[in-house]
């Protein structure tokens, strides 16, 4: 199974903020839209960060309500790992589970395509698992 399939099931809507955003407001985007994380755009419309449910606590955290009048720009991940449209789940799974990331930017020619979180990929996973399960039990049924 690929990210092309998950996006076209779940679709590719991805919001995006701009680093200039006040955490507050990112949080209250967060809260809202009822999503764990928003990809951060740069003035150019590229790709620059990823800012999380995670991401904000830590803010808070280290600088207490003062934190939620900076910019995103402060607190996001910079260093963003993305993934592409013929990625596996196996492939993308494995660089969550190494980064210790739940969100992945689908990127694709220096375009945003989507986002895909863990629980995408634990769903699709599971159910390639049980189709893979059944047609075992066909196969050995049938012979």
């Amino acid at each position: 199974m690929r990210v092309d399939v998950i996006l076209k099931t779940k679709g590719s809507a991805v919001y995006t903020i701009k680093e200039q955003l006040q955490l507050a407001e990112t949080a209250s985007l967060l809260m809202e839209k009822r999503i764990g994380a928003v990809v951060v755009l740069d003035k150019a419309g590229s790709v620059c960060g990823v800012l999380s449910e995670r991401d904000i606590i830590h803010a808070i955290a280290q600088e207490g309500q003062a934190a939620l009048t900076k910019p995103v720009k402060d607190y996001m991940t910079s260093d963003v790992v993305t993934c592409r449209l013929n990625d596996t789940i196996n492939h993308c799974m494995e660089l969550m589970t190494d980064r210790r990331i739940r969100h992945l930017p689908v990127v694709e020619d220096g375009h945003l395509k989507g986002i895909i979180s863990i629980g995408d990929v634990v769903k699709w996973r599971i159910a390639e698992t049980d189709m893979e399960a059944q047609a075992m039990r066909e196969y050995i049924s049938s012979g």
